[in-house]
Parts: C-alpha cells; sequence; structure tokens
C-alpha cells in the first residue's frame, strides 16, 4: 500500500523555522520525486519545493527561495522541508506528493499524495 505521511507542522512564531517531513512506503521511492505543496485558506494549493530522484536537482517557488530548503535521505525514504524566516503568509497545510523520476516545471503528474500538515506562523 503506497503512503504518503506528512509530520512536523505546528504552530511557529513569524520569523521562526521549522521541518516538516514526508515519509514514504509501499513503493520505490528512490525512483520518485517528491514535492512539497501547500494550500492556504481560501487559496489555491501551489507548489512549493521538489527534488528529483536521478540527481538530486531541487526546485523552489519564487516566494519561499532563500527561506526553504528541500533534502531527501533515501536511506530512511524521507524527505525534509526546512522552512526558516517563516512569514504569516507561509501558513497552510503542507503536502506532499509524489511522482516518477523528475519534478515537473508545471508542478503537474503527481501520482501519490499525502494527507498534509498544518503550518500555522502567528504570534
Amino acid at each position: 500500500q503506497v503512503q504518503l505521511v506528512e509530520s512536523g507542522g505546528g504552530l511557529v512564531q513569524p520569523g521562526g523555522s521549522l521541518r516538516v517531513s514526508c515519509a514514504a512506503s509501499g513503493f520505490i521511492s528512490d525512483y520518485y520525486a517528491i514535492g512539497w505543496f501547500r494550500q492556504a485558506p481560501g487559496k489555491e494549493r501551489e507548489g512549493v519545493s521538489c527534488i528529483s530522484s536521478s540527481d538530486g536537482s531541487t526546485y523552489y517557488v519564487d516566494s519561499v527561495k532563500g527561506r526553504f530548503t528541500i533534502s531527501r535521505d533515501n536511506a530512511k525514504n524521507t524527505v525534509h522541508l526546512q522552512m526558516s524566516s517563516l512569514k504569516p503568509e507561509d501558513t497552510a497545510v503542507y503536502y506532499c506528493a509524489a511522482r516518477f523520476l523528475k519534478c515537473s516545471p508545471n508542478w503537474n503528474g503527481m501520482a501519490y499524495w499525502g494527507k498534509g500538515t498544518l503550518v500555522t506562523v502567528s504570534p
């Protein structure tokens, strides 16, 4: 059974840091690109970051460049998203998703999705 399980969400103050993680099981995650998406209340879901399986290439949406870092630990089938200098506008449910081999420049074609973890940035 394919599963992606997010963890690490919570409440953090503006300017703070948080790391969310995505644990994969039920498929060979080494061959899959893992992406992070988020959906804020009343807004559409957007792609945040992605890491490819083949060469570890990473991609970020402009609004998080320089603040977020994605990494993967293939031995543990886990992908992390380290978030720093957090802003209230980063508040959202964060989802991880998997796509075969490479990240998509259009953030589409994700085959598997997790259920999300809530990140709230507030004083």
